[in-house]
C-alpha cells in the first residue's frame, strides 16, 4: 500500500497526501475523496494492517490443541509472529503516527489490542476448558502472555533501538511461552 510505504519512508510528519498520491499513481483529489483527511488515510492504513494481522492470528490459533505440546507450539508461533509484527518498520511507523493524534491512538487500540485480545483469550479459554492449561481468567492470562512476549522490546524499537533479528525473536518467543506455560500448568483433579 502506497500510504504505508510513504509512512515508513517519511514518517508521520513527512507523510502528505501529495506524496501518497504520487506513489500510488493517483491524484491528490482522489485520495481526499476516498479518505477525507490525512489522518483518515493513516487510519485506513491502521485498519488494513489490523485486518491482515487479525486473519493471521485467527489462522494461527485455529489449531485444535489437544496436548500441552500442541498448545506450546501454537503459542510460540503466535508469540513469534506478534513480536515480529510489533517491531516491523510498518508497525513502528503506524505506532509513531498514532502517537500524534488521540483519534489515531484510539483507532490503533481498537483495531489492534482490543480486536486481537479477545481472539487470543478465546484460545486460552479453550485450553482451560480442555484442561491443557489452567486459565481461570483468560483476560488476565492474555495480559500476562503479552507482557512476557513483548516486554520492553516494542518501546525500545519505537525509541530507536535496533529491532530484534529472526533468531532473537524465536528465542525470546520460546522463553516467553515456556514461562507462561510454567505459570499455567497445574494438576487438575
Amino acid at each position: 500500500m502506497a500510504a504505508r510505504d510513504e509512512l515508513v519512508e517519511r514518517g508521520a510528519a513527512g507523510l502528505t497526501m501529495e506524496g501518497v498520491a504520487r506513489r500510488a499513481g493517483a491524484s491528490k483529489e482522489t485520495l481526499y475523496a476516498w479518505f477525507g483527511t490525512r489522518d483518515d488515510l493513516i487510519g485506513a492504513v491502521i485498519e488494513a494492517s489490523a485486518d491482515d494481522s487479525a486473519q493471521r492470528v485467527e489462522a494461527a490459533l485455529a489449531t485444535d490443541a489437544s496436548t500441552l505440546d500442541d498448545a506450546h507450539d501454537t503459542l510460540a508461533a503466535y508469540a513469534e509472529s506478534l513480536l515480529r509484527l510489533l517491531t516491523s518498520e510498518p508497525s513502528v511507523s503506524l505506532n509513531r503516527a498514532a502517537m500524534t493524534s488521540a483519534a489515531l491512538s484510539d483507532r490503533l487500540l481498537q483495531s489492534g489490542r482490543q480486536r486481537i485480545g479477545p481472539v487470543v483469550e478465546r484460545y486460552l479459554a479453550h485450553l482451560d476448558k480442555h484442561r491443557i492449561l489452567r486459565v481461570p481468567d483468560p483476560g488476565e492470562a492474555y495480559r500476562t502472555f503479552f507482557g512476557l512476549v513483548v516486554r520492553d522490546t516494542q518501546i525500545r524499537v519505537l525509541l530507536g533501538d535496533r529491532p530484534p533479528v529472526a533468531d532473537e525473536i524465536r528465542d525470546h518467543a520460546e522463553r516467553a511461552v515456556d514461562t507462561f506455560v510454567a505459570l499455567h500448568v497445574s494438576p487438575r483433579g
